[in-house]
């Protein structure tokens, strides 16, 4: 009779056992996913797709990071345009401090159009997104380095 309690109690530690090595596995699965921003092209001009398997913003849209290296004294318009959503493009700067932001250019469209003065070397974060979370789909992002002109 002292036996049949044994065997009782260890089944349920068996069971939560390995529940608990499973949710540790899942766990364990999820930390190796690692916030990776993706590399601006050489061109410095991408086509690509937002969709809902990007950065979640929590307001019920998406983000997709796009890493671009700039030099102290660079003057940078970025320009992103949609025909499927309403784009937002922000500069985050490498502290990670968000250094602009823009809704809708100045051609009266949804598109955006960013320019910024770069203070500080190193690798800035462009964010595309969707105004109030509203929308996927395909775009293309532009950064263009300004030059004087010379006379």
């Amino acid at each position: 009779m002292s036996r049949l309690p044994v065997l009782r109690l260890r089944v349920p530690l068996i069971v939560a056992g390995t529940s608990l090595t499973l949710a540790l596995s899942t766990l364990s699965a999820r930390a190796d996913v690692v916030y990776n921003p993706i590399p601006m092209p050489e061109s410095n001009t991408v086509v690509d797709t937002l969709s809902d398997a990007d950065i979640p913003t929590g307001n019920g849209g998406f983000a997709r990071d796009y890493l671009i290296e700039l030099e102290e004294g660079d003057q940078v318009v970025m320009d992103l345009s949609s025909e499927q959503f309403d784009t937002i493009i922000t500069l985050i700067a490498p502290d990670g401090t968000t250094m602009g932001q823009n809704d809708d250019g100045p051609d009266g469209t949804t598109n955006s159009l960013l320019f910024a003065r770069i203070t500080q070397t190193g690798n800035y974060i462009l964010r595309v997104s969707p105004f109030a979370g509203q929308g996927l789909g395909q775009f293309t992002l532009s950064v263009t380095r300004l030059r004087p002109v010379n006379e």
